[in-house]
């Protein structure tokens, strides 16, 4: 059978974007998964050679050179498949999370709830976030098209192992891109579930790919030409990195990195609401969330008070074995974090932070008794060269502070070097306006817990990161914005 020029130009392609560097790639160590809550190894997988990894570059600009070429509804009938997967086996990809980085199994189902959420989003709605759009000029037509720009690779973190990835698979698969997912190496079994979702969901192979790679593998993928831009959701330091990798490359990039989230309370707010709603801002996820509120700013009218509920509260929570619905707050997902959240809290109170609550590893019997688990812990009194003052806090602690007027609010809000999300509660609306005005972050809610939505623009300023996930700004990311002029 004779080929078609479509896939005759498609191959001339292929040749021309040819290898990159993957000479300069060496695998590395075997990929372990680990149970937080017991230090059981649960499976280990050997890690991509380099010609393994090259042969998925070639497979993923392969089926994006196909991919593209599919209608909208034809993505949309595949993602709306894999939404379908995800609720259908919901319980049972909650209980990897939970296994493989130890989220409660609640939270575990309601994130495989949430991606598929994102996945019929996009399915509802990107043939219609990236129709053409006409624009008057002196040309007979001129339109703006919106175009995939290829092979993407995501570097996700392991904190929220689903959903990370599937608000950008989702949106860069409708608008008709390829992607690689170089996960986090705690969470292996996750990233191959995912994969294996979009297989079974009827992207072509190739479409999704995961990389068990190391992350000395991100440099070699990013500077082979066959991949086209990178997005990653992680910390700080890995934000520069890729940063820089791909700007040599003139590669895009949209990075969403760390926070260090203000939590404002005013005399005028629903006090009550505002004392429950903290709680659970701080220690959703077991306090890793880059979003979680980690800073307390709280009037001094009703600062007393809010500091005793608040700890009360923090006090009741249940530590212990997240596949247990009973509990509040399961493991840390590595060692690392453990000992790093510990040197925090130490270097803290020895710089002068008064310890209200917690402060220290949680002595659990039987097998939980090897996990990362570490008390709910309150600080207040915290002295500015600590680092519970402004640095993002990667588990359940919660600094709180005290200020005399709004004025004092929005400076302590801003005293970062982040700026991703911010929640401040007030019924006064001149309070509020100004918080909105005046707080440095992507995100502002007024009365409400810090959340990602679909339906809403998800990122940061500051060293929180650039660049737009989620609603019609997300999906526009990876595109061509490409100006159509004709006489």
């Amino acid at each position: 059978m004779g080929q078609s020029k479509s896939s005759q130009s498609n191959q001339a392609r292929f040749r021309l974007l040819g290898r990159g560097r993957l000479q300069s790639y060496n695998s590395i160590m075997p990929i372990s998964s680990v149970n937080p809550a017991t230090q059981e190894a649960l499976k280990t997988f050997a890690a991509l050679t380099a010609e393994q990894l090259d042969e998925k570059l070639s497979r993923a600009l392969k089926a994006f050179l196909d991919h593209r070429r599919t209608t909208f509804n034809e993505r949309a009938s595949m993602m709306q498949a894999a939404a379908e997967i995800l609720e259908s086996e919901k319980r049972d990809f909650a209980r990897l999370m939970t296994l493989e980085m130890g989220k409660p199994l609640n939270a575990a189902v309601q994130e495989a709830e949430k991606c598929a959420l994102v996945c019929r989003y996009y399915a509802e709605n990107a043939e219609r976030q990236l129709a053409d759009e006409v624009v008057e000029t002196n040309a007979t037509k001129s339109f703006v098209r919106f175009q995939p720009l290829g092979v993407v690779l995501a570097v996700m973190p392991w904190n929220f192992p689903f959903w990370q990835v599937f608000r950008f698979a989702a949106p860069a698969l409708m608008a008709g891109n390829a992607g690689l997912l170089k996960h986090a190496s705690n969470v292996p079994q996750c990233a191959l579930a995912i994969e294996e979702i979009f297989q079974r969901a009827g992207f072509a192979e190739g479409a999704f790919q995961t990389l068990l790679v190391g992350s000395d593998a991100v440099q070699t993928v990013l500077e082979d030409k066959r991949v086209a831009a990178a997005t990653l959701t992680g910390s700080e330091p890995a934000g520069r990195s890729v940063a820089s990798i791909a700007g040599k490359q003139i590669r895009k990039t949209v990075l969403e990195l760390g926070g260090s989230d203000p939590f404002i309370v005013m005399p005028s707010a629903d006090f009550e609401q505002a004392v429950t709603t903290a709680v659970k801002a701080r220690t959703i996820n077991n306090g890793q969330s880059c979003i979680a509120a980690k800073r307390f700013i709280v009037h001094e009218n009703i600062y007393g008070e809010f500091e005793k509920r608040f700890v009360e509260v923090i006090k009741a929570l249940r530590v212990g074995d997240p596949v247990e619905a009973s509990t509040d707050i399961g493991p840390l997902a590595t060692d690392q974090i453990l000992k790093d959240l510990e040197d925090q809290v130490t270097v803290s109170v020895a710089a002068g932070a008064k310890l209200l609550t917690g402060g220290r590893r949680c002595e659990l019997e039987g097998e939980l008794a090897r996990g990362n688990f570490y008390e709910p812990t309150v600080l207040a009194d915290i002295p500015r060269e600590a680092p519970a003052y402004a640095d993002e806090i990667f588990g359940p602690v919660a600094s709180l502070f005290r200020v005399a007027n709004i004025d004092e609010a929005i400076a302590l809000a801003n005293a970062t070097t982040f700026g991703l999300g911010a929640a401040a509660w007030t019924n006064d609306a001149a309070e509020r306006d100004r918080f909105i005005n005046e707080i440095e972050a992507g995100s502002v809610f007024i009365n409400g817990m810090v959340a990602s939505d679909p339906r809403l623009p998800f990122g940061g300023v500051k060293n929180s990161g650039y660049g737009r996930e989620l609603s019609y700004f997300g999906i526009r990311e990876f595109v061509n914005i490409k100006t159509v002029w004709i006489k």
